[in-house]
């Protein structure tokens, strides 16, 4: 089987180094994901350019929360999950939107419903989600930038959600709080 080193500032390959250096500066500590894309000099720079890029978007910090844990959940990923978690509370997003989120239930606010559901929508469907499932969104409240700018949220968390699934990243020690830990529906058999 093969295994996925965990890369930390000093024993990151060279092209990674520079950029760990400053995720772990910016978020103080290096994240686990980071330490594991740090392998690929270019995923490592493709997911921190996106996530910068979406943090650039029209789309409010709670909006975007919402976009990533419903891909989050929908992929299950349960390092990103967690984390979301953890980011979606420090934004400021209500309680029972994220445990509707991390439960699958619906969202009692019908603009973030609506938001939740196309994200869902255009991941299920590969990107055809369709005439009426923009329409919705669009009746929602949200623009057509809001439709793109879903899809680069989609990109984001591809790379991340994938690389957590294929090298197995371990989960940050803050993770083991309960409130935050997720487990994945595949997953929960062998969690009981």
């Amino acid at each position: 089987m093969t295994k996925f080193e965990l890369y930390t500032v000093a024993n990151a390959p060279e092209g990674s180094r520079d950029k760990l250096t400053e995720v772990t500066k910016a978020w103080g500590f290096t994240p686990k994901l980071h330490g594991m894309l740090a392998e690929s000099p270019v995923a490592q720079k493709a997911y921190d350019q996106l996530f910068g890029l979406v943090g650039e978007s029209t789309l409010t910090a709670v909006e975007q929360q919402v976009a990533y844990q419903a891909i989050n959940v929908l992929h299950e990923c349960e390092y990103c999950t967690a984390g979301h978690t953890y980011l979606s509370r420090s934004v400021g997003v209500p309680e029972d939107v994220i445990q509707a989120l991390r439960n699958s239930t619906p969202i009692a606010d019908l603009r973030l419903q609506a938001l939740r559901v196309f994200a869902e929508t255009v991941v299920r469907e590969r990107g055809f989600a369709g005439d009426a499932a923009i329409d919705a969104f669009i009746a929602a409240g949200f623009t057509r930038a809001n439709v793109l700018e879903i899809v680069t949220v989609i990109a984001t968390k591809t790379i991340s959600n994938y690389t957590n699934h294929l090298t197995k990243t371990p989960k940050e020690d803050f993770m083991a709080d309960p409130s935050l830990g997720w487990v994945a529906p595949r997953n929960r058999a062998k969690a009981a």
